[in-house]
């Protein structure tokens, strides 16, 4: 399956006593199933993969397997500090039936890190993986950022499809569009540049925000490749803020607090995590209320 449009980086449930609550990861991509989304990253950092154990992960990954459609693409996380423990949890997931495998960076031992080691980390992973890999590279939460030309040289192996690039860094990911082969798929992990990044060649998004509003992205895309700079520029602009106000300022507890609002299950973070309070709670809903409010005022006026 391609590795293009918009895919949401799904949260995992938990109830109030942070058990896995798998009937709400049931319930909500059943849901999702039914929006005009390309498909589904479980266990990213919204999945809060950090804090789960592996017979978790491999628990949370079969049900939202069982649950998505094969129409839509299924990323499963399957990274972890040690290029052994990552191979093992992807080739369950290829067994599993999972379309890719995304693979955050390694970064506990980053200081003694050369860009040999990534490559190689990538390299064996791809080797034996049973299923296409996709970087993931996150610097925000890692503290190690790819270079271009480091991501080229992974990108050599046949078996790495593409990069979900969260580094926010525009000319970074124009460069990894350019030295990479044309093949290889760069999509972004930030809603706050999405315009410029499909400008400069992104062919989809893998985001948080998705889970909430995932029309608009949709909509900004398909903007773009009509030549609507207007619009797009208009959808990006309204984007962009309910992005900064739930997704960059809330987070993990952002999303699920907003996922409440709406109907679907979003529960509580696992600590070290805290929900939010009702007032910020309170605040993402009326980020995700205007934004409604734009985006339907200007489909009844049918202008940007």
């Amino acid at each position: 399956m391609r590795l293009e449009g918009i895919i949401a980086a799904i949260p995992t449930p938990f109830h109030p006593d942070e058990t896995l609550n798998l009937e709400a990861l049931e319930s909500n991509v059943k849901r999702w199933n039914d929006t005009s989304l390309t498909g589904y990253t479980v266990l990213g950092t919204t999945g809060e993969f950090v804090s789960l154990t592996l017979d978790e992960k491999k628990r949370v990954l079969e049900r939202a397997r069982e649950a998505t459609p094969r129409e839509k693409v299924f990323l499963a996380g399957t990274g972890a500090e040690s290029t052994f423990e990552t191979l093992e949890l992807t080739r369950w997931a290829a067994a599993l039936g999972a379309d890719y495998a995304i693979v955050i960076t390694p970064h506990y031992n980053r200081r003694w890190f050369a860009p040999e080691s990534l490559v190689e980390h990538y390299h064996r992973i791809a080797d034996a993986s049973g299923i296409p890999i996709v970087v993931y590279h996150i610097p925000a939460c890692t503290g190690l950022a790819l270079e271009p030309a480091t991501i080229a040289k992974i990108a050599e192996h046949p078996n790495v499809a593409g990069i979900k690039d969260s580094s926010g860094d525009v000319l970074a990911l124009q460069e990894t569009k350019r030295v990479c082969p044309e093949e290889f798929a760069v999509l972004t992990g930030s809603a706050q540049i999405l315009l410029a990044a499909f400008t400069v060649g992104a062919s989809g998004a893998i985001l948080a925000d998705a889970c909430a509003v995932w029309d608009e992205p949709a909509e900004l895309q398909e903007a773009l490749a009509a030549g609507e700079i207007d619009r797009a520029r208009a959808i990006q602009m309204r984007l962009a803020a309910f992005s900064r106000e739930v997704v960059s300022n809330r987070g993990i507890p952002g999303v699920k607090a907003l996922l409440d609002r709406m109907g679907f299950y979003g529960g509580p973070p696992r600590l070290p995590l805290l929900p939010l309070a009702p007032d910020a709670a309170d605040d993402v809903e009326r980020a995700y209320q205007f934004l409604k409010a734009l985006m339907a005022q200007r489909a009844l006026r049918g202008d940007s």
